[in-house]
């Protein structure tokens, strides 16, 4: 992987190991020569994660909605800031940059864009790893409705395994190198003429 895009929360949160695993996971991909791309903000764990690949030399490009630049959000050192009309051109921006995505925790932003890479995948629109960093088991009552989702007969096991989660970066991105999408299903295949 090249570029990966990370999703996750505007505000700091409370646990201050959010900052910190943010903070370490723009450090780890900038040492891994992995390009972050991200929401172009300079608050919250966003801005941590740039800041973490910055202080190590690494590449951060930010995709920021031009109505966020007004409010003096933009983050001013990055690599590259492209700015966009709209939250959707946002996250296709984001998608079309990067190899996998990764979130950290984060509110119903982070959830919505996390979600529709899930669900862009599990239609076949793409092939990439989505990660889910797990940090101080943030992610624990989401991945216990997943599994409810299965057991109720709404999500296949397939698909619920195409979220890679761990509470490690670099096992999480172990898993994400060595991830194979699933197949798509035959009746999301286009009809043929």
């Amino acid at each position: 992987m090249k570029a990966i895009t990370v999703f996750c929360g505007s505000s700091p949160g409370f646990d201050p190991i959010f900052m910190e695993t943010a903070h370490q996971l723009g450090q780890y991909l900038a040492s891994r020569s992995i390009k972050v791309i991200y929401g172009g903000a300079k608050v919250g764990l966003m801005g941590a994660v740039a800041d973490g690949a910055l202080s190590q030399g690494g590449q951060v490009i930010g995709v920021l909605p031009q109505f966020l630049q007004t409010k003096e959000v933009a983050h001013t050192n990055l690599t590259e800031l492209i700015l966009v009309e709209s939250m959707h051109q946002r996250k296709l921006k984001m998608h079309e940059l990067s190899d996998g995505v990764i979130a950290l925790p984060g509110g119903y932003g982070t959830l919505e864009e996390y979600f529709e890479m899930l669900t862009w995948s599990q239609l076949g629109l793409h092939q990439k790893p989505i990660g889910l960093l797990n940090v101080n088991h943030f992610y624990d009552s989401l991945l216990t409705l997943a599994d409810t989702m299965v057991t109720n007969g709404l999500l296949k096991p397939v698909n619920r395994d195409m979220m890679l989660v761990d509470h490690s970066i670099e096992s999480l991105i172990s898993q994400m190198d060595n991830y194979v999408a699933p197949q798509v299903p035959k009746w999301l295949t286009p009809n043929k003429a």
